[in-house]
């Protein structure tokens, strides 16, 4: 029996992931990543990484990130405290669906998750205090590879739920897409 229905999202590659939660009077169990059950959804690489964010304030947004080749990752993105708004945004190069984004409500309590493939920048907006995400990465971080998208550069548009605050300083500083981004070759 699978513990984790995928589905796909508007974005080619971009899926849902809910995880079956069992539950009893002790409490609950859910798998996070299995890959034998994400293989069909793209996943055929070992987990290089698995990352946990703790954001205080609700409105906050940290992103857009992405790797650059041969630093490309996959993400698996799951809240496992609160409510975010997850937003990817596909900036494959020669993709039919180039710097279109599409946004998911993840939150502890539906038990989703998104996996975005290679090529995806990625962000959040948290829509409660206290908001935590995992998140299982298919390459390790790489500091050489590392760009981003302005979170509210005009061309991506997006429709943040919150007014954006708490921008990092890296976060704040990435540049507006100029009409000569090509994207990302993988």
């Amino acid at each position: 029996m699978s513990s984790l229905k995928v589905s796909d999202l508007p974005l080619a590659g971009l899926k849902r992931v809910q995880r079956q939660r069992l539950a009893d009077e002790r409490g609950s169990f859910a798998r996070l990543f299995c890959a034998e059950e994400l293989a069909a959804a793209g996943w055929t690489v070992p987990v290089a990484q698995v990352n946990h964010s703790f954001t205080r304030a609700r409105g906050t947004v940290r992103g857009l990130h992405y790797q650059r080749a041969p630093h490309a990752e996959m993400k698996l993105v799951s809240c496992v405290r609160g409510e975010v708004w997850d937003v990817a945004v596909d900036v494959r190069a020669g993709s039919p669906t180039f710097l279109q984004w599409h946004a998911q409500f993840l939150s502890a309590a539906d038990g989703a998750a998104m996996l975005i493939p290679a090529g995806f920048a990625h962000g959040f907006q948290a829509l409660s205090d206290d908001a935590e995400l995992v998140y299982c990465h298919s390459a390790a971080y790489a500091p050489t590879a590392e760009a981003g998208l302005h979170v509210r550069d005009a061309r991506l548009a997006i429709n943040w739920p919150l007014p954006v605050l708490g921008l990092s300083p890296r976060d704040a500083g990435f540049a507006w897409l100029t009409p000569g981004f090509e994207g990302v070759r993988l």
